[in-house]
Order: structure tokens, then C-alpha cells, then sequence
């Protein structure tokens, strides 16, 4: 006979499988902003970035910061393009529906949280779709070369903290400077399983390193 706790076991290990295949999926099928691994020091990697656009806001949590940027993605934007019926699809009277893209930038400040999307590859300044909400905001983003220490598990303030100040400490200890303030990037929808999740800090550094074999 098979005892109850056996049952209840395997429906949970069921239940992690088919979650964790889920975040598998959405991991293959989410366009992610391209880089190339310039060096790396210890477990920081420093990446070379290519020119963006970002979709931007502020507002006073994380959780209102991405509805209304989601809400800009899912069609809360002028633009009136015809396009073929492929992801994404243009629904009328809702405007351009543009598909997400990872990773998802955040930090926060005094005015609240900022949090940005990368708009796909295809966009830049000028072809992006134009936000209804006034409290988005287009950015184009240079060339940049970026700092990053990944993590997982829940990315937590404390976390968060913790992580970026051994992302600083590592790049002080091989003079490398920062030239902005650190952020953090996300790459997994509330969801997924903590051991899953792929969270990275980050911070912007000065020149160009050379490429490693």
C-alpha cells in the first residue's frame, strides 16, 4: 500500500518538474540582451554591451513599476504598425504589442524604484513605440561595458545588498572603477523556483578590457 506522505511527495516532486520545465522554456523562448565576455575577474564577468533602448519608469514599488512598464510591451503605445501574424500580434485599437525581452533592470533611490525593460533588438530611439503612460520613458543606452556577479535564489534587499557590495569590493581589489551606481538585473518571471532563478548585479566601468581566449 501506498502510504499518503509517498503520495504527497511525488505530486510535489511533479509539481517542481513541470515549474522548473516552464522556466526552462521561458528561458529559451525570452530574447535576451546580447553581450560579449570581455574578461573576468575571479566571479565577475565583464561584459561589452551593444547600443539599446530602454523603457523606463519610476514609481513607488517594484510591483507598480513592472505593470505599467508590462502594460507598454502588451500595447500601451501609439505606434501603428501592421504587423504579420506572428508573436507578437497587433491587436486593434491597442497598439503595437512588442515581446519581452530579458533582463529586466532595477535599482532603487529616493524617488522610488526604477525599474527598465530592454526593448528587442529590432528597435532603436527612433522605430521604439511611443508610451501612452507619461510616467514611461524611452532611453537610448550607449555602448556600455558592464560589471556582473550573478546569483540566485530570491533576490531579497538583503541579497541584493550583499551581492553588490561583493561586486564593488572585487573590482577595488583589481582597480577597476565604477562609473555609475550598481543595479540589479532579473531574468526570471515571480514565479520561478528559487535555485532556478538567474539574478545578477551590476555596475557600469570605465574603458574597454581586452578579450580572453
Amino acid at each position: 500500500m501506498v502510504r499518503p506522505s509517498a503520495i504527497a511527495v511525488g505530486a510535489v516532486g511533479g509539481l517542481v518538474a513541470a515549474v522548473g520545465t516552464w522556466n526552462r522554456y521561458q528561458r529559451v523562448t525570452t530574447e535576451e540582451v546580447p553581450y560579449t565576455v570581455v574578461d573576468r575577474i575571479d566571479d565577475v564577468e565583464l561584459r561589452r554591451y551593444p547600443p539599446a533602448v530602454l523603457a523606463q519608469t519610476v514609481a513607488p514599488s517594484e510591483n507598480a513599476a513592472f505593470r505599467r512598464l508590462f502594460r507598454y510591451i502588451d500595447g500601451a503605445n501609439e505606434a501603428s504598425t501592421d504587423l504579420a501574424m506572428t508573436a507578437p500580434v497587433n491587436v486593434e485599437g491597442r497598439g503595437e504589442s512588442i515581446p519581452m525581452t530579458a533582463p529586466v533592470e532595477a535599482e532603487r533611490d529616493d524617488e522610488g524604484v526604477r525599474m527598465a525593460f530592454f526593448l528587442p533588438s529590432e528597435y532603436d530611439a527612433d522605430s521604439a513605440p511611443r508610451p501612452t503612460d507619461d510616467a514611461v520613458d524611452l532611453v537610448p543606452v550607449p555602448e556600455r561595458t558592464l560589471a556582473v556577479r550573478r546569483f540566485s535564489w530570491r533576490p531579497t534587499d538583503r541579497r541584493v545588498a550583499r551581492e553588490t557590495d561583493r561586486l564593488l569590493a572585487t573590482l577595488a581589489g583589481a582597480d577597476r572603477d565604477p562609473v555609475a551606481e550598481p543595479f540589479f538585473m532579473g531574468y526570471d518571471a515571480p514565479w520561478t523556483l528559487p535555485f532556478l532563478r538567474r539574478n545578477e548585479v551590476t555596475v557600469e566601468v570605465e574603458g574597454e578590457a581586452v578579450a580572453t581566449e
